[in-house]
């Protein structure tokens, strides 16, 4: 059974690329939208707009040793990367399931700030699922592994969707299709 889109909210970050094209199927589909960011932060998305406040954005903060050492990779102690990566958090706590448009490397980490989103849904045992733009098809976590996903379907009413800065063609078709498939 298909969700009422009226009923529904799609958590994002209104940043260029995947989470502008979230943000723009929501609008065409009549979803709900909340876009996370914090002051000075140029995003695309102004719709829902969620301004965070020094407080707020500190009850998302994370060591960025850990992410870095949980990602396999080195994140910049920048202020400007710390706030990201907490709404990204925001994000991910208010969606109970997880949408990313990116790329899964070798290690099973998703590529790029994107990354540290599905790491904390991992972390949070959300339904995870990743459209792969180098492999052309959607993946699901499942415990340890990634699995292949045929066609997501949008099953919960409060939804993250996330992902990639350098949005593709594919892509931006599987964010299309999702909704689609999802309230069409």
């Amino acid at each position: 059974m298909k969700l009422n889109a009226s009923e529904c909210t799609l958590y994002s970050g209104g940043a260029t690329g995947a989470e502008t094209e979230f943000g723009a199927a929501a609008e065409k589909f009549g979803v709900a939208e909340v876009n996370y960011t914090f002051e000075g932060h140029q995003i695309q998305r102004t719709r829902g707009m969620r301004v965070l406040t020094q407080e707020e954005l500190r009850r998302g903060d994370v060591s960025m040793t850990y992410v870095s050492r949980l990602l396999n990779r080195t994140y910049s102690n920048a202020p400007i990367m710390r706030k990201v990566l907490q709404t990204i958090w925001y994000q991910v706590n208010q969606g109970m399931e997880i949408y990313v448009i990116g790329s899964i490397q070798d290690d099973g980490t998703v590529k790029g700030g994107t990354g540290w989103g599905a790491e904390f849904a991992k972390i949070c045992n959300k339904p995870l699922c990743v459209f792969d733009q180098a492999k052309n098809g959607w993946f699901r976590w499942e415990q340890a592994a990634w699995t292949v996903l045929e066609a997501p379907v949008i099953g919960h009413r409060h939804f993250t969707g996330t992902g990639t800065r350098f949005l593709e063609a594919n892509g931006r078709e599987a964010i299309e299709q999702l909704f689609e498939r999802s309230f069409g």
